[in-house]
C-alpha cells in the first residue's frame, strides 16, 4: 500500500472513496530490556532526550504502522482514513501501542 493513501483526515483529496471495509489495526507490545534501562539511566543522569527510549518509542509505532498496513492490504483496501495511534501501559516497563483506522478501497477522481 502507498503509505501517502493514509492519512488521519477521513478523506483524501484527489480520490473517491469506493468502499470502507472497517476497522484495522496494528497492535504491537513492548518491554523495556535490562541493558536500554540502564542506558537509558545514565541518559537521565544527565537531562534532555533519553535518546534509547525515543528509538523504541519510534520503532514500536513504526512495526504497529507497518501491521495495521498489511491488515488492510490483507483484505483488500488500498488506504487507510482516520488513522490513530493509541498507547497503554500494561504493566510496569510493558506497553501496547496500537495503530488503527479504516480501511478504504479509494479510485482517483
Amino acid at each position: 500500500m502507498d503509505h501517502s493513501l493514509v492519512t488521519t483526515n477521513f478523506q483524501l483529496d484527489g480520490y473517491r472513496i469506493v468502499k470502507s471495509m472497517g476497522v484495522v489495526r496494528g497492535i504491537i507490545v513492548r518491554s523495556r530490556s535490562v541493558f536500554g534501562n540502564i542506558g537509558a539511566g545514565f541518559q537521565i543522569l544527565f537531562g534532555g532526550n533519553i535518546t534509547l527510549y525515543t528509538e523504541l518509542c519510534e520503532q514500536t509505532r513504526r512495526d504497529a504502522f507497518e501491521l495495521m498496513i498489511q491488515h488492510a492490504e490483507a483484505i483488500g483496501a488500498n488506504s487507510v482514513i482516520g488513522f490513530r495511534y493509541d498507547a497503554t501501559e500494561i504493566m510496569a516497563g510493558v506497553s501496547e501501542v496500537l495503530a488503527y483506522g479504516t480501511a478504504c478501497v479509494v479510485e482517483k477522481v
